[in-house]
């Protein structure tokens, strides 16, 4: 029982670190990525749609995306969820696809980028944090109701510790590579 909660607990960690992994590759660095617009909804036929799903999206150069909606009449609604997304990218259609010049960033710019990445960092951190916590009320909770001893739940919290601390690490060293990655010039 213990060991299905410790084990529990890991693998909500392990998808807090991966959903990081995720949202830092939406945070701009100065090169051109199709991960930067790959999930801006799009509001199409009404229903909120990422933006890979209805357009096939290239990177054309190192400062320069290429969106190719699969539905013409969908351009418009692309154009002004790009804009809505607040990414700092000005697409420019030319009737059939898109262009996205994805300009330099400016050291102001970069200051900034790299706050959202400190920012999202210390979210995720909270909710390995949170898991931690529902982890070890629950142990508690075994202890009281006398179904595991004080032993039991003291070297199941080190080891819950441990797990809470790799998951941690793991993060901060994410964080410091996107933090390099957008100082870069």
């Amino acid at each position: 029982m213990i060991q299905d909660l410790l084990d529990e607990g890991d693998r909500r960690m392990n998808k807090a670190v991966d959903v990081l992994v995720q949202d830092l590759t939406s945070v701009r660095t100065g090169r051109a990525s199709t991960a930067l617009i790959d999930s801006v909804p799009v509001e199409y036929y009404g229903t909120p749609t990422p933006l890979n799903q209805i357009a096939s999206i290239t990177v054309v150069d190192a400062r320069s995306l290429l969106i190719t909606p699969y539905d013409r009449s969908a351009m418009p609604e692309i154009d002004k969820a790009i804009r809505k997304a607040d990414l700092g990218l000005n697409p420019s259609s030319d009737g059939t696809a898109m262009r996205i010049i994805v300009p330099s960033l400016t050291e102001d710019r970069r200051r900034d980028m790299v706050k959202v990445v400190h920012k999202k960092l210390e979210e995720h951190k909270v909710a390995v944090r949170n898991v931690r916590r529902e982890v070890q009320d629950k142990l508690k909770a075994m202890e009281k109701e006398k179904t595991a001893s004080t032993d039991e739940v003291r070297r199941a919290s080190e080891r819950l510790q441990k797990i809470t601390d790799h998951a941690i690490a793991e993060m901060d060293t994410l964080g410091s590579a996107k933090e390099s990655e957008v100082m870069a010039v």
